[in-house]
C-alpha cells in the first residue's frame, strides 16, 4: 500500500524534512517517490476539495504557495494509517509528544504535514503529484525482517 506525504512549507523553512522522513524510515516505510514542488492555487483546490467553500481557504492558499512543499510517496503495509499515527492529530496544539506534530507544531494550518486520510485519498492524491513512472519500486533485504511472510508483497 502506497501514501502521500507533502512537507508543507513550514517544514521546509524550519529544515525538518530530513528529521521527519527518518521518522517514518525508522517504522519501516519505505520512500518510493519524492520531488520539490511549487503550488499553485489550483493545485492546493485540487488537494484539497472539501475546503474550498470554507472561509479560511484563502488563508490555507496563501500558506501553501508561499514555499516549495516537497512531495513524498512512501510504501508498506498500512502505510496510511501508520504515517498517520506518526503525525499525528492536525492540531499541534492537542498532538501527543512523540508525534510529528506533538514534538515540532503548535497550529492546525502550519502543522508540516500534509498526509493522505484513506487509501483511496492516497490514490486520488499521488496522482496529483506524481506520475506512475515518477514512482520507483525497489526491494530492500530489511523488508524480510520487518514484515512477516504473509505481510510481505509476493515479489519478496
Amino acid at each position: 500500500m502506497r501514501t502521500l506525504v507533502l512537507f508543507k512549507p513550514d517544514a521546509l523553512q524550519r529544515g525538518l524534512v530530513g528529521s521527519v522522513m527518518a521518522r517514518f524510515e525508522r517504522k519501516g516505510l519505505k520512500l518510493v517517490g519524492l520531488k520539490l514542488v511549487r503550488l499553485d492555487e489550483a493545485s492546493v483546490r485540487e488537494l484539497y476539495p472539501h475546503l474550498v467553500e470554507k472561509p479560511f481557504f484563502p488563508e490555507i492558499v496563501e500558506f501553501m504557495t508561499s514555499a516549495p512543499v516537497v512531495a513524498s510517496v512512501w510504501e508498506g503495509p498500512e502505510s496510511v494509517s501508520t504515517v498517520r499515527s506518526l503525525c499525528g492529530p492536525t492540531n499541534g496544539r492537542e498532538a501527543p509528544p512523540g508525534t510529528v506534530r506533538g514534538d515540532f507544531s503548535s497550529s492546525v494550518m502550519c502543522n508540516l504535514v500534509h498526509a493522505s486520510e484513506s487509501p483511496e485519498a492516497a490514490e486520488r492524491e499521488i496522482r496529483i503529484f506524481f506520475d506512475e513512472s515518477e514512482i520507483v519500486s525497489w526491494e530492500r533485504d530489511l523488508e524480510k525482517s520487518l514484515l512477516s511472510l504473509r505481510e510481505r508483497p509476493k515479489s519478496l
